[in-house]
């Protein structure tokens, strides 16, 4: 039996389901925005790296006009450019980030000391809202103890248009 509720301003569906109620918005809107904010955060084990990149979702969170649009904010294979073995993807896992193979990768990425790495990709309505959301996750990331190295992938331009180079946030 469904019935509209509101919840923080929105109208909503309240549709009884089996674990609760089902909450869907009676209208739904969508604006522009942009996408290609990202960061990765290298740590000694995947507990810090994976702690780092909660607390950076989180604070992002709570910031107006982004989102992280990954499954709980974090991106676990890490994007790479072109799919060689995977001709119906886009992209595929970025092998010179992925710490298992770091002795068997040519030109990795990763440290000796690093162990796990996670990426924090940002959509927002701006580059402005894009680049204060990248700034404070970086912010509350490295503070988290096991946090090696912070860096990020443009990859040329050929994920998306936006490049957001670290240095030039801070």
């Amino acid at each position: 039996m469904e019935s509209e509720s509101q919840i923080a301003g929105c109208k909503v569906y309240n549709i009884p389901i089996m674990e609760g109620n089902f909450l869907n918005e009676v209208n739904i809107g969508a604006v522009d925005g942009i996408a290609g904010g990202n960061f990765f955060i290298f740590g000694d084990s995947q507990m810090s790296a994976l702690t780092a990149a909660e607390v950076a979702v989180d604070v992002i969170a709570e910031l107006e006009g982004t989102i992280t649009p990954f499954p709980g904010g974090i991106v676990a294979s890490g994007s790479k450019s072109g799919a060689n073995k995977y001709k119906f993807m886009k992209a595929t896992t970025n092998e010179k980030f992925c710490p298992s193979i770091k002795d068997k990768i040519e030109n990795t990425e990763i440290p000796a000391d690093v162990n796990s790495v996670y990426e924090i990709v940002i959509n927002g309505l701006d580059e402005k809202s894009v680049k204060a959301a990248m700034r404070a996750g970086i912010k509350c990331a490295v503070t988290v103890p096991g946090i090696k190295k912070i860096s990020a992938g443009n990859y040329g331009g050929k994920l998306g248009k936006y490049q957001f180079k670290l240095h030039e946030l801070f």
